[in-house]
């Protein structure tokens, strides 16, 4: 984030360690319970997953924080491999071809998330671009609700940053809502604007 933007937001975009996650894993888990809309018996299950995550090989991690130091969003990823949920049910739903294209050496963007009332100033946008100019990989893969792409401001961000269609109106087991994988090649060339 440049000190212009700033200044202009009032918040900074910070790289992150897998012990600032942790130690910061209640604010964490309060942005992504606002920004997806989860109840508090789901966001207690996903707790230990998140947790969890900061330990896995190639983690990388950024957080938007306000001046007086609240987290107002963050994003994180790391190595796809064999083993790893999202991996395994993304994996076995392609084609041996887009299993290879994708999958051989992928960084998996696992969440990005700003809270509601700080969206709309490219907060998203920020958090994304250095997430994927830390990543390491070949690719990078994501999972997204299935929603209308002209009015969802992830979709238009995604889109933007040059993600394509690799998995469409997917469901994983135990959520009811279908989603969409989509990708894009590494490294990280500047979004259109």
């Amino acid at each position: 984030m440049s000190k212009d933007s700033e200044e202009r937001t009032g918040m900074r975009l910070v790289p992150w360690q897998p012990d600032d996650l942790a130690r910061r894993l209640d604010d964490v888990m309060a942005v992504y319970g606002e920004a997806m809309g989860y109840r508090s018996e789901l966001l207690e299950a996903r707790r230990g997953y998140i947790a969890s995550h900061a330990r896995r090989p190639g983690f990388r991690a950024v957080a938007t924080l306000t001046n007086d130091g609240h987290l107002a969003g963050f994003g994180y990823g790391y190595l796809s491999h064999p083993g790893q949920w999202w991996h395994d049910q993304v994996y076995n739903a392609l084609d041996p071809a887009a299993r290879t294209a994708w999958f051989a050496d992928c960084f998996e963007v696992v969440e990005l998330h700003v809270r509601p009332p700080a969206q709309g100033h490219s907060l998203g946008a920020r958090q994304l671009a250095a997430l994927l100019r830390m990543a390491n990989g070949s690719t990078t893969l994501l999972s997204t609700p299935e929603a209308d792409e002209a009015t969802s401001r992830a979709w238009r961000l995604y889109r933007r940053f040059g993600f394509r269609d690799v998995l469409r109106g997917f469901r994983f087991p135990g959520d009811e809502r279908a989603f969409a994988v989509l990708g894009r090649e590494l490294p990280l060339t500047p979004p259109a604007s």
